[in-house]
């Protein structure tokens, strides 16, 4: 490259160069200030602190002891794997009591309930799940149950300790027919077929954003209510009530799936900028080092 006779040229593509540099530099900032704001809501502002974690449970700590026997080991190990657990839902919240403190946690003075019997089961777990309660109630499940106190329960069903969270696998001839043929339930679980899917992607597309770290907080909230809404519709056990109120929970989790389509364009955007300014940078390095050889020679 020749050189550059001219100071003022020279003063003057000095002069530009910085600009420049300075500019880039600038949207950098932005950049990154903005991506930190966004992870600062997300882990800090945004997340469910609660208190519970890390904190000892006195009955964790007595079920797990050497003092019990295998089948208190047991209900322990299966609570550690359920969807409770995942989701911060310890003994005392069902069973009452104070685990903070073994010396009084089964007083009865301090809430403990102990272990329903039977016939109490559905009122036990209808205590957080309402809705659900509500349309077993009103279900051939709930009026059997009602009536002969030996009907199928949310036990019966999900288990007692080990509850995972609540699918299509649930059902399957296997367990319906230890009380009845397949066939009802087999409608039941064709009538769900549709928005279970959606169900399913959507929930895996909000792990995937959240990953990648996009805010998806109002998505996963719209997502919950009409999760929860659809669960309790099943628990009614009513098909055709199924069948007829699966549009709308369709066209529900579509308005979802339009907001995740929108983070997935955001985010291939913020990507493609990345590389721009990437390409930006490396220009400038090469002009900045052209233009130091230019001086070198002058």
């Amino acid at each position: 490259m020749g050189c550059i006779d001219n100071l003022g040229d020279v003063l003057m593509m000095r002069h530009i160069t910085a600009h420049l540099i300075f500019v880039v530099l600038l949207l950098a900032a932005n950049i990154a200030a903005g991506g930190y704001r966004e992870t600062f809501e997300r882990e800090f502002m945004l997340s469910p602190w609660s208190i519970a974690k890390g904190e000892t449970s006195a009955c964790i700590q007595c079920h797990t002891s050497a003092n019990m026997g295998p089948e208190m080991h047991k209900i322990t190990r299966e609570w550690k794997q359920s969807w409770h657990a995942k989701n911060n839902i310890s003994c005392h919240d069902c069973h009452g009591g104070a685990p903070e403190d073994a010396s009084v946690s089964m007083m009865h003075q301090r809430g403990f309930k102990g272990s329903p019997k039977d016939n109490e089961v559905p009122e036990f777990c209808g205590t957080c799940h309402i809705a659900i309660l509500d349309n077993y109630l009103k279900s051939g499940h709930g009026k059997t149950f009602r009536d002969t106190a030996d009907g199928p329960s949310c036990v019966t069903c999900h288990g007692s300790h080990n509850i995972q969270q609540a699918s299509m696998d649930i059902i399957n001839e296997q367990l319906c027919s230890q009380c009845h043929t397949y066939e009802r339930a087999k409608e039941m679980k064709q009538a769900l077929f549709i928005v279970e899917n959606k169900l399913s992607n959507i929930g895996e597309n909000l792990d995937r954003l959240k990953l990648l770290g996009i805010n998806v907080k109002d998505e996963e909230q719209s997502f919950f209510r009409t999760h929860a809404e659809y669960r309790a519709l099943f628990h009614s056990i009513d098909v055709d009530m199924v069948r007829t109120k699966s549009s709308d929970y369709t066209k529900r989790l579509e308005v979802i799936e339009g907001a995740i389509d929108d983070s997935y364009t955001k985010l291939a955007y913020r990507r493609n900028f990345s590389a721009y300014l990437f390409l930006l940078f490396l220009g400038l390095g090469i002009v900045v080092f052209l233009l130091s050889k230019s001086y070198e020679n002058c």
